[in-house]
């Protein structure tokens, strides 16, 4: 998170200049999957009205998160989100993004409440935000065309099928998925058990 209190935009500058010195990658988490509802310090309403860069009625809340959902159809949302991928790999030199939340713009739903068993009606249907997809294959494209050594990685649990299928392809362009349910099961496993007390089998389960 860019912060004023972790720093100045020059010392965070400083801090990639310094990774890359010693051959670390950095990535910035990118969350583009909501906004902050507050009106003060966010974009919410930013011109009095609900549908300012975020859908207008229930279809621009997202209830379990208490945010705000884009809506990708408009043109300065579209302006706003790609020019700021632009601006954090161009001004800051940043090596790619982990896309927050891809499985909640997948879905009208936002995925709440779904299991996803793996057939295919569950991803291609009319449950499925085709509007949001767009806008994840025209980030990655933004990425890897102006810098095609950029990395993307979509945090998502539902198993969508071509996330990380080329552009050309009709995929979203993704170099990786990450599960969201992985970094749970380490931080579970490593805080709350011992080693010995580790189960295996839902451990291989979950990376699969």
């Amino acid at each position: 998170n860019n912060f004023s209190r972790f720093g100045t935009p020059e010392e965070l500058k400083e801090l990639i200049d310094e990774a890359h010195r010693l051959g670390l990658t950095v990535l910035l988490d990118l969350v583009h999957s909501h906004g902050c509802k507050n009106t003060v310090d966010g974009i919410n309403m930013f011109d009095g009205t609900n549908g300012c860069f975020f859908h207008d009625g229930p279809r621009g809340y997202h209830d379990l998160w208490d945010s705000r959902c884009f809506n990708y159809m408009q043109r300065e949302v579209m302006r706003f989100l790609l020019s700021n991928i632009r601006y954090w790999l161009e001004e800051f030199k940043f090596d790619g993004f982990r896309f927050d939340g891809v499985s909640s713009m997948l879905y009208h739903s936002h995925g709440i409440g779904h299991a996803f068993s793996g057939t295919y009606n569950e991803y291609f249907g009319l449950a499925t935000d085709t509007e949001s997809f767009n806008y994840l294959q025209l980030a990655n494209y933004v990425s890897q065309t102006l810098y095609p050594e950029s990395i993307t990685i979509a945090e998502e649990v539902s198993g969508m099928p071509t996330l990380c299928r080329p552009i050309a392809e009709g995929g979203a362009g993704f170099d990786y998925r990450l599960a969201m349910a992985i970094p749970d099961v380490w931080i579970k496993s490593l805080k709350e058990k011992q080693d010995e007390d580790w189960n295996v089998g839902d451990i291989t389960w979950t990376l699969i």
